[in-house]
């Protein structure tokens, strides 16, 4: 996925709420949008680089949106609207070896009073539902990094589609490079992950990916083995 170019150099300030963040941009502060509702507090520190995408338009109240920090060793994606883009392109590439079955997709669905990322169908339909994630320890990518509940939501939709007699995937997306390994994040939220380790049992698939992040582009890369440790 090509982000705009080039991108606006900055840095970060203070996060006065969940979507708005101050950042100095050309020597002065500015006002950008934060295109994601988790806390990022290890992302999120004053002093760090982040790259902006400009925008203009009406209604808007700021001019940038926050698309990526800069953490030396790696560049994280900041923006959870780009996980259901991504995997649409890697679908439509023919990189997703297991919905290699489906011939179409569409995204943003309800099912179950839940509005889902995607469905793909051929002779059966399957739910899918991307998550984002920008946390990494220890070389592991954690979900969530504060508490869900579309989230929980999101897990029990699924597995209703399983038993519906549908198929139904969750696809966690690390938009950085240096997880090798994702786990749900029990001690931040844990009922996202009873209601993971509950849609799982009910036949819901579970996969990571992480991704390659620069500038110019994000593109998803390799699959990461999936650890979800007993109940804790």
């Amino acid at each position: 996925m090509k982000l705009s170019f080039p991108l606006q150099e900055g840095t970060f300030l203070e996060r006065p709420n969940r979507f708005a963040a101050w950042v100095e941009v050309n020597g002065f502060p500015a006002m950008v949008h934060v295109p994601n509702s988790g806390r990022m507090r290890e992302l999120l520190q004053r002093s760090n680089r982040v790259l902006l995408t400009p925008k203009a338009g009406p209604g808007r109240k700021t001019g940038y949106d926050m698309s990526l920090v800069d953490l030396g060793q790696t560049l994280v994606s900041t923006d959870a609207r780009i996980p259901p883009a991504l995997v649409e392109e890697a679908f439509a590439e023919g990189h997703l070896d297991q919905f290699s079955r489906y011939t179409w997709a569409r995204r943003e669905v309800t099912f179950s009073h839940s509005r889902l990322d995607m469905v793909m169908g051929n002779g059966g339909l399957c739910y899918l539902e991307m998550k984002s994630v920008t946390l990494v320890e220890d070389d592991v990518g954690l979900f969530p990094d504060a508490p869900t509940s579309r989230g929980v939501r999101h897990m029990n939709a699924l597995a209703l589609a399983v038993g519906k007699g549908h198929r139904a995937a969750v696809i966690f997306v690390v938009q950085r490079e240096d997880a090798h390994a994702f786990s749900p994040n029990d001690r931040a939220d844990p009922l996202f992950g009873s209601a993971l380790r509950e849609a799982q049992a009910a036949g819901a698939e579970i996969y990571a990916y992480r991704c390659r992040v620069s500038p110019e582009e994000i593109v998803l890369a390799e699959p990461l083995p999936v650890n979800i440790p007993d109940r804790p």
